[in-house]
């Protein structure tokens, strides 16, 4: 059994292994760990799968202290330290404490953070994936993720997550429960509805693809890429991740505040620059085809799938916490309370809490405060790591 800081494996390449102290938490700058060929779940086999990924804190003698933090759909690894998505609440003494718990986040496949992905290179061509590379699955990260916390000594774990992070807690839950000691999903139900898939990802999708800089997705190989397209989509995104409520209280109808990259035409509102800002900061960052694979990834998870969410939802085995957001319009919180009402109806462990909050399916990433005692609450109940008594959280 793993005794402190487990050793690294053979597999982790070992470059920018550096942790930095700073602040009140560590920053670990990310390993990159081999695990081999992956089936896919819709076919095929991935070959030579890297995973990036970061941990902070200790994993204990039994390998039960692991909470496995999972990113969003633009999201990395660097969950915590200075910068981290979720620096707030992860560290000593924060709702996820790294004095108690071993914490990984890891870059999921698919993306361009580091794991395998579009930009990675094909082993059997020479060159870059790009549309070559095949659709993969929340199922297939999850199980990549699986490899990974194997062979870190992990034998337990809690999984938490927000919106894709959500879908692959619940996949933790569902499909791997004997790995699990507790899930947390936030801002995500069984399934993405019609209007989120038209509106959060088709719409992005056709930008990016009508770009004449997309050249089929093979913009690396002629030198370009599909800025405008990769930035209308993060703005049609970011709509969806808004509440109507904090939309109004902050831009209103004011004339734009910071300078666009586009000509004025008419003059510009606010809101405009906002969307506009949020565009070409995403494409500074992120890969267009990578958007194009984990949006479809997002739209294909169907928590039932052909045999109904029952079927799945009596595999869980551990307390499910699932937390909804009052004004969220891509996982509407009424569709997030009937799957924790369908879990505790079949005697599952679960509980629904919901954040009451105006900034929509983003307040994962915003209300510190509420969210960090919800988080912290049900961790002390589950206490990953230790012996525990049953007992329903507390709604």
């Amino acid at each position: 059994m793993p005794t402190n800081q487990p050793e690294l494996p053979d597999q982790v390449r070992r470059t920018d292994l550096r942790v930095i102290r700073s602040g009140t938490t560590a920053i670990d700058q990310g390993h990159t760990m081999t695990i081999g060929s992956l089936p896919l779940e819709r076919g095929g086999v991935l070959p030579d799968v890297e995973i990036r990924y970061r941990t902070w804190g200790t994993l204990d003698e039994t390998g039960h202290n692991a909470v496995l933090v999972l990113h969003a759909l633009t999201g990395d690894s660097n969950a915590a330290g200075d910068g981290g998505w979720w620096e707030p609440l992860i560290g000593p003494g924060r709702a996820i404490d790294t004095d108690r718990y071993f914490v990984i986040s890891s870059d999921i496949i698919g993306g361009c953070s580091g794991s395998t992905g579009p930009t990675s290179i094909d082993p059997r061509t020479g060159e870059t994936y790009a549309m070559h590379f095949p659709i993969v699955t929340i199922g297939d990260m999850v199980n990549a993720q699986r490899r990974l916390i194997e062979r870190l000594g992990v034998t337990s774990l809690v999984a938490v997550g927000g919106s894709i992070g959500g879908y692959q807690a619940l996949e933790w839950a569902t499909r791997h429960p004997d790995l699990v000691s507790a899930t947390i999903s936030i801002a995500a139900s069984g399934r993405l509805r019609p209007f989120g898939i038209a509106t959060h990802s088709e719409i992005g999708r056709r930008a990016i693809m009508a770009d004449p800089d997309w050249r089929e997705g093979d913009y690396a190989r002629f030198g370009v890429f599909p800025a405008s397209g990769l930035a209308i989509a993060r703005m049609a995104a970011m709509l969806t991740y808004q509440g109507r409520e904090i939309m109004e209280e902050r831009f209103g109808r004011s004339p734009a505040s910071r300078p666009s990259p586009y000509a004025p035409f008419g003059g510009t509102y606010d809101v405009e620059g906002y969307l506009h800002h949020q565009g070409q900061s995403l494409v500074q960052r992120f890969d267009a085809n990578s958007y194009l694979y984990l949006t479809r990834a997002m739209d294909l998870y169907d928590l039932g799938g052909e045999q109904g969410d029952d079927h799945w939802l009596r595999q869980i085995a551990a307390p499910l916490l699932l937390v909804g957001i009052r004004s969220d319009w891509l996982y509407p919180p009424e569709e997030v309370r009937v799957l924790a009402a369908q879990a505790i109806a079949l005697g599952r462990d679960a509980a629904y809490l919901e954040l009451d909050s105006p900034h929509g399916h983003d307040a994962f990433l915003k209300e510190w405060t509420a969210l960090g005692g919800m988080l912290q609450r049900f961790l002390d109940r589950v206490r990953p790591g230790e012996e525990r008594e049953g007992g329903m959280i507390a709604q």
